[in-house]
């Protein structure tokens, strides 16, 4: 029987599938936190090809949920994090399977962060892994995607902004607030989702810009448009643009998040009909786009 945990515990929580080298990087640069986690969940989609071993090897104190059905991130986040709010977790810390902490630090910063800032939840900055001097993902700033951390300013928070999942930390009772990522998403957009909820909570967040967490670039989905003022995602692999535009239909409908169709109009029929003089591609979007708003969650 696992032991029930106090107010100031961290249960951190990994998602993986099929990624046993990148799963146990991870987990090794977990295991040499300053601020020891307190207990890890792991939640396993990759019932095919099980990484209990990895996961039983990194020495953490550890709940390993294999799925027998595929959950996705957004269903796999969701379970990890009502196991460790059940377990009495004071904080849930959201590892990645194929990203790690910048340094050993990283927990001990965020805690320092969230209790000065009086943060609900706060994030590190996400790094390239091929580049730490850059960003891992575009980080918009008013209607402009900014790549390089020096354009952040020089403040220590980042205030109202978040990447969620790659190493944000949680206060469990935020959790309770604006809930766990939505099953039905799958993959894509969950993390935009709770980004929502946390905007529209009333909870203070941010970004720490002292500390890091270290990821794969996920620029090159971004493609610019109008001179790089602006940019549209489009992932080349199909799967992957399936749930990014039909779960990006059902964001652009919900509250909070509306007043961002029209520039939605305007970035995608530039991409597609001017830039790409693809309308193909842009019926693709149309129709997987509809299907969201009509919350119409096929799996692929």
């Amino acid at each position: 029987m696992t032991a029930v945990l106090g107010p100031d515990s961290v249960v951190a929580v990994i998602v993986t599938m099929n990624r046993r080298d990148q799963l146990g990087a991870s987990l090794r640069a977990l295991s040499t936190q300053t601020r020891a986690i307190d207990h890890l969940v792991v939640v396993d989609n990759g019932v095919d090809d099980p990484a209990e071993d990895v996961v039983r090897a990194g020495g953490l104190p550890t709940t390993y949920l294999l799925s027998q059905r595929n959950l996705g991130g957004a269903g796999g986040f969701a379970l990890g994090m009502l196991h460790a709010l059940a377990m009495g977790a004071g904080w849930v810390w959201c590892a990645d399977d194929d990203g790690r902490p910048g340094d050993d630090e990283v927990l001990a910063t965020l805690l320092d962060c969230a209790r000065q800032f009086q943060l609900g939840e706060v994030s590190p900055l996400v790094s390239d892994l091929a580049d730490p001097t850059r960003l891992a993902f575009p980080l918009r700033r008013g209607l402009r995607w900014r790549r390089d951390p020096a354009q952040l300013g020089t403040a220590e928070v980042l205030p109202g902004y978040a990447s969620l999942f790659n190493g944000a930390l949680f206060r469990a009772e935020t959790l309770e607030r604006i809930g766990v990522p939505d099953l039905r998403l799958f993959s894509r957009g969950d993390e935009t989702e709770m980004h929502r909820r946390l905007q529209r909570s009333g909870i203070a967040f941010g970004t720490c810009l002292r500390t890091s967490y270290i990821h794969p670039s996920g620029t090159e989905e971004f493609k610019p448009i109008l001179g790089g003022r602006l940019s549209a995602q489009y992932p080349d692999d199909e799967t992957k643009r399936y749930y990014t535009y039909r779960n990006r239909g059902y964001l652009m409908a919900q509250p909070g998040m509306r007043w961002l169709l029209p520039l939605e109009w305007v970035r995608f029929g530039w991409y597609f009909l001017v830039q790409r003089r693809d309308p193909a591609g842009l019926r693709e979007w149309l129709r997987l786009t509809r299907a969201g708003r009509r919350e119409h969650f096929t799996r692929k």
